[in-house]
């Protein structure tokens, strides 16, 4: 009887463990659907990044970028000012100083006492606020200013710097393996000739940045009391007295150009007449005595 119960307790405890055993491995595999389905859910949360938003429906949608236009253009500007003043001389000194205040300087001038024109090239960033100050230094007359967009060109020249610039290098590159002379020489040709173009390239592109990087604002200054130029009226310009006028006008215009024209041809008329009029006076005596010789009577022979 104790074998018995023995016997059934030892089944039993076998039962309980498989049991604790299939219980064991089914809680990984439910912890496994469980972190999968986390990821699930984790999955709208992660896609939800700066460059996303989703919306009340769950899906998740772009962020739209919003265009800068005019963000890092390059441009050369440029402006012509024309000013009046009292003192042409002051106005020069004045603009020598703004420009090199704005940390720019003076390129070339023509100055005199009535009128000056003169080039200043100013830093970019300065531009409008020098311009403004340039302003002040007289009464304006006109002002006029450009800005030419050349980024495309910028961007181009930077492309084929570093294009011919890699160039160079794979050329270098063949040129440290080859192994003859005449390779050597040929592949020397093409590395000088690939860095004369690369050099081109360089000092355009150094240029536009110069342009760009510096305004110019020409500026002519001219005294204010300086006369204007006559004006003619409706009533100076037309009438008897008018036409009467343009007339002599018209006919001294002629005689002047006669007398030039005489005075022109008269030199060659005096050095012909020297040895002409000699000529002409031997000439007629010649045909004078042919002519008596024709008509003389034949004298009768014995």
């Amino acid at each position: 009887m104790k074998r018995g119960l023995v016997g059934v307790a030892l089944v039993l405890g076998v039962a309980a463990g498989l049991a604790a055993c299939t219980g064991s491995s089914g809680g990984p595999a439910m912890s496994s659907d469980s972190a999968s389905g986390g990821e699930a859910q984790m999955a709208p949360a992660e896609a939800a990044k700066p460059g996303a938003e989703a919306d009340q429906s769950g899906e998740v949608a772009p962020v739209k970028k919003v265009e800068q236009p005019g963000v890092d253009r390059k441009l050369v500007r440029t402006a012509n000012l024309a000013l009046s003043a009292p003192s042409v001389a002051e106005v020069v000194d004045g603009a020598r100083g703004i420009a090199a205040t704005e940390g720019g300087y003076a390129g070339r001038e023509e100055v005199r006492e009535e009128s000056a024109t003169l080039t200043l090239h100013i830093p970019s960033d300065r531009f409008d606020a020098a311009l403004g100050e340039l302003s002040e230094l007289g009464e304006v007359v006109s002002r006029d200013q450009t800005a030419e967009d050349v980024t495309e060109q910028v961007v181009d020249l930077d492309s084929r710097v570093a294009t011919q610039r890699a160039s160079v290098d794979r050329v270098r590159a063949l040129l440290a393996r080859a192994g003859t002379v005449e390779e050597i020489v040929r592949i020397e040709q093409e590395v000088t000739a690939r860095e004369a173009e690369l050099e081109s390239l360089t000092q355009r592109r150094q240029a536009l940045g110069g342009q760009v990087a510096m305004s110019t604002v020409t500026i002519a200054v001219s005294r204010d009391d300086t006369a204007p130029p006559p004006v003619e009226t409706e009533e100076e310009s037309s009438g008897f007295v008018a036409g009467l006028s343009d007339g002599w006008d018209a006919f001294l215009g002629a005689g002047g150009v006669l007398l030039r024209v005489l005075g022109a041809v008269l030199p060659f008329v005096l050095v012909l007449a020297i040895p002409g009029v000699p000529l002409v006076r031997w000439w007629r005596r010649r045909r004078a005595a042919v002519a008596n010789a024709a008509v003389a009577p034949a004298v009768p022979q014995p």
